[in-house]
């Protein structure tokens, strides 16, 4: 597994701990779809992965851990925006940009109902995925706004950060659905952008 996947404070995993790892993580992700978020235990992720319980818990600290840690491998490993046509605005590209990341979201529902109260927790290596996965975010904003003559503005950056991460938090809370937010969040940006 790469270390772009799976970064641990525990740096310079072998290949046979690497191992251990990815069967971890594809059994936590299966018995999150099998049982949802609020049923799976790191117990039940062990006996799924074919690991023991102790060993299970070297590598995840919690399963707001795995969720958290599912949730930034399922960003990490989608593709990129498909190129928009030549001559595409920057809000049209940064559009697509939130279209595309939601629908990511969206293609696995039971991570997305787990990762919310996940990374609103204390763990420190729950805190350190949250800021891997707001720095992804930022920096596809980034890349959609950012012009051959024009660097991206830090502060409209940060407001669209802001508002996508207030979106996934209202989809979690259930105030709307993930489907929902995404072209809420178009409308946003058309919003943020307006005068830039």
């Amino acid at each position: 597994m790469s270390s772009q996947v799976f970064e641990t404070p525990r740096q310079g995993l072998n290949p046979r701990q690497a191992e251990t790892v990815e069967k971890l993580l594809v059994g936590g992700l299966e018995e999150l779809r099998a049982v949802g978020h609020e049923t799976l235990t790191v117990r039940t992720v062990a006996q799924r992965a074919g690991v023991s319980p102790a060993t299970a818990y070297t590598y995840l600290a919690s399963k707001n851990h795995l969720f958290a840690e599912l949730f930034w491998r399922h960003l990490a490993t989608s593709q990129p925006e498909r190129p928009l046509a030549a001559g595409s605005s920057p809000l049209e590209r940064l559009q697509a940009t939130m279209r595309a990341l939601t629908t990511r979201i969206v293609e696995e529902p039971e991570l997305a109902a787990a990762v919310t109260p996940a990374l609103l927790g204390t763990d420190p290596d729950v805190a350190r995925l949250r800021l891997k996965i707001g720095s992804e975010f930022l920096a596809r904003f980034e890349a959609a706004l950012t012009t051959p003559d024009r660097p991206a503005d830090p502060a409209v950056l940060e407001v669209l950060v802001l508002t996508f991460s207030g979106a996934l938090l209202q989809a979690g809370m259930g105030l709307m659905t993930y489907d929902q937010i995404a072209e809420r969040l178009v409308s946003a940006a058309a919003v943020i952008l307006r005068g830039n």
